[in-house]
């Protein structure tokens, strides 16, 4: 089906990728205590670190970049070295000559953790780098102490038909339209290249496209993972469930001395859409009262 600038500018037919162009829009101006770019599998891949304590690894969504995490960054922080990351071809990451896949930006992930050598860390990504976020903990368990993954899905039948039909239209002629939004005006501003935004959106769409179901592997995670969606998200509430049963949770009664909580942890925070949840108040208290428990 021809891609139309009508069919795009419904919000689930690009926003799926990308954080809410609220928190795009009225990110406040950062300060990051260190940024470089790390030498990892061809790239030169960018990075910013904040705070000090238990590393915390933040992996965006896909058409952005770390400045999704602005208004969240201080409360993330306070009590952490928190490093957020610009996966390829986003950003200040320019692109290299390799297809954009969950694979090989886990891979990247890993190779970052390993140059700035920060042992185990603990890995939180939003939608597109959500999914990068859980093949990271597949890819390298030994580095991941604990795992949070924001609105992402571990098969692509995870998402609604609709969001799934909208994704596979991705591709350079939809860039042009793309260039309105928010997640473009920050694009140009910080990216090295930024005429690459059509072959950014091009690769996007070539890896949604591509079927994948990580279930098999995704049982056999042995990090103590929260999972949380809206209540309106684009990934489905059953498949958000079937997700947590698969790390082994909701599978018998927690018990009145809670020695029946798995280690997998779900959140489902109300009145919440995927374009949203990076807003929530609930948020950050959700992730932080899980980062910081025994």
């Amino acid at each position: 089906m021809p891609l139309t600038r009508s069919s795009i500018t419904r919000p689930a037919a690009f926003i799926i990728v990308a954080a809410s162009a609220w928190a795009l829009a009225h990110a406040d101006p950062r300060v990051a205590v260190k940024s470089g770019y790390a030498p990892v599998n061809g790239l030169k891949m960018y990075y910013e670190i904040h705070g000090t304590g238990q590393p915390l690894i933040l992996l965006h969504g896909g058409l952005c970049s770390t400045e999704i995490f602005d208004d969240i960054m201080p409360s993330l922080s306070r009590n952490r070295q928190v490093i957020a990351i610009d996966l390829q071809a986003h950003g200040r990451t320019a692109d290299i000559d390799r297809p954009l896949g969950y694979e090989a930006m886990a891979d990247d992930v890993g190779g970052l953790i390993q140059y700035l050598g920060l042992g185990k860390v603990d890995v939180m990504g939003y939608s597109t780098g959500g999914e990068v976020a859980l093949r990271t903990a597949i890819q390298f368990p030994d580095a991941i102490r604990k795992l949070v993954i924001v609105s992402a899905a571990f098969s692509r039948d995870g998402w609604y038909p609709e969001i799934v039909a909208a994704m596979t239209q991705l591709g350079p002629p939809a860039s042009e339209a793309l260039k309105q939004k928010p997640m473009y005006q920050t694009y140009v501003r910080v990216a090295p290249r930024p005429g690459d935004w059509p072959l950014l959106v091009g690769k996007l769409g070539d890896m949604f496209r591509k079927d994948y179901d990580w279930s098999k592997e995704v049982a056999a995670i042995k990090a103590p993972t929260l999972l949380v969606f809206g209540d309106a998200d684009a990934v489905r509430t059953v498949h958000a469930g079937q997700f947590f049963e698969l790390l082994g949770g909701g599978q018998k009664d927690g018990g009145w001395d809670g020695s029946g909580i798995s280690k997998a942890q779900l959140a489902i925070l109300p009145g919440t859409t995927h374009y949203t949840i990076l807003s929530s108040p609930v948020l950050v208290s959700t992730v932080s009262t899980f980062l910081g428990a025994p």
